[in-house]
């Protein structure tokens, strides 16, 4: 199993993606760095092609001077003398002034790689190029690899949702990493600048998969709910989606995963229900993968709120029952819950006492800051949940296993399920930890580190 290692001191995790910011920006009355770009390349990040054992693509930004896209890559050697080897690619390049932000977006895509493959590459600037990054290609066939999953980052991204980006990437070394929507709280420019500047370097060399959340879109003067036009900019994401949401429905097949990512703001606002209702179950049908992990933002069962979203319930459970999807990764609901059966923890516990086959684990998270109470019900539903938590997920993917690990940000594990696919091809759900920390629960005004509670109620 291919492993990297990221030296994240506090200092390097932000030396890529980290511009230096000139005058401030005055957004809702309240100052906030311009962060502008240079010559230089800031905001690389690397994501996965459809196939990531042949295809990965890289985003940048530059300032205007830097007019095309332009990107060298060569296949790693231990030696330095590796630049003679390297080849050119071209991509595209946007004005970042008519997406709302600074400068110039790039992206490029490198295809016909090598499977399980090291590589090298860079990208151009003005006045230079960025240093050598790396990254390995998947390999051809399944094989176990580690996924790092976040849930929302989206408020004080940089001073208080980047200890949880670079904790997880310092701890795990993930092979891949997924982003459950909300990575923003209104798309400005400020704020991709400091969502870039939390995950450095990690983010160039680690190949992304986001999903959009809510807070990637806006609404327009006409009423009219719009993606935010920095989403796109910002990343160079597989164009294999649904119908209509080209930009936030995608899938990529990693080692013996297929990665499902679904758009669940355009499902309940903008009338793309269906569509990607028709893509979700053909993506599905089609997949020749060991297993199959659905990324959405809103939660097929909720935690914090009232209600669940039922137009998504209703359309995509009984594809996600039917297909036989492994894992639903969700954000949104800023509290922690892992649920293996809809009808509650006592019902799956006895499900597995019997050892019945069992459906997906739905799992809710939040890396931020920004908190929500929990509904009333939190501590009957879930099998385990925690209120005022920042966390992030592991999930080790190996033949016949998805082993799942849920750590709070100080790097406490807190919650760990094995999802055992038999030969037949049912699953049963094994908690292999026989004592996990007690319920992080709000009593009150009092958190559960017994400092105030900052949960507010939905």
């Amino acid at each position: 199993m291919f492993k990297r290692t990221l030296f994240l001191s506090a200092g390097l995790v932000m030396a890529l993606g980290l511009a230096v910011p000139a005058a401030a920006q005055n957004v809702d009355g309240v100052a906030r760095p311009a962060w502008a770009p240079s010559g230089l390349p800031d905001r690389v990040v690397l994501s996965p092609g459809a196939d990531a054992a042949r295809q990965m693509a890289v985003a940048w930004r530059t300032d205007a001077r830097q007019a095309d896209a332009v990107a060298e890559i060569v296949e790693a050697i231990d030696g330095p003398a590796f630049e003679s080897r390297a080849r050119t690619v071209d991509g595209l390049s946007t004005d970042g002034v008519v997406r709302g932000g600074q400068g110039r977006y790039h992206t490029v895509r490198f295809t016909d790689l090598k499977p399980g493959a090291g590589y090298l590459y860079r990208v151009k600037g003005a006045d230079g190029w960025s240093e050598w990054l790396s990254f390995r290609t998947a390999a051809d066939d399944a094989a176990p690899f580690r996924i790092l999953y976040f849930g929302d980052t989206q408020n004080s991204i940089l001073s208080k949702g980047a200890r949880t980006i670079r904790a997880g990437l310092m701890r795990t070394s993930p092979d891949v990493v997924i982003h459950a929507g909300d990575l923003t709280g209104r798309s400005h420019d400020w704020e991709w600048g400091e969502w870039t500047a939390a995950g450095g370097y990690g983010y160039a060399m680690v190949p992304q998969i986001p999903a959009a959340g809510n807070h990637e879109y806006s609404d327009d003067d006409d009423g009219r709910r719009r993606l935010g036009p920095l989403w796109a900019a910002q990343f160079a994401l597989p164009e294999n989606g649904a119908e209509g949401v080209v930009e936030t429905s995608y899938y990529t097949d990693y080692q013996g995963v297929r990665f499902i990512v679904l758009d669940g703001t355009t499902g309940t606002s903008l009338d793309a229900l269906d569509a990607q209702t028709r893509w979700l179950d053909r993506t599905l049908a089609s997949s020749t993968a060991r297993w199959n992990i659905v990324i959405q933002h809103q939660p097929i069962y909720t935690c914090a709120r009232p209600n669940d979203t039922e137009a998504l319930k209703a359309a995509w459970e009984p594809i996600y029952r039917a297909r036989n999807v492994d894992m639903v990764l969700q954000g949104h609901d800023h509290c922690y819950s892992r649920i293996t059966d809809g009808d509650g923890k006592a019902s799956g516990e006895a499900r597995r006492a019997q050892g019945a086959a069992q459906g997906p684990v739905y799992v809710v998270s939040v890396a931020g800051p920004k908190m929500y109470g929990l509904n009333d019900r939190a501590l009957t539903q879930p099998d385990r949940v925690a209120a005022d938590t920042q966390m992030y997920q592991t999930i080790d993917v190996e033949a016949g296993r998805l082993r799942y690990r849920a750590y709070t940000v100080s790097g406490v594990l807190y919650d760990a399920v094995d999802v055992v696919r038999a030969a037949d091809g049912t699953k049963t759900l094994r908690e292999p930890v026989e004592t996990l920390p007690p319920l992080r629960l709000c009593d009150g005004d009092v958190g559960p580190d017994r400092a105030p509670c900052v949960g507010s109620a939905k």
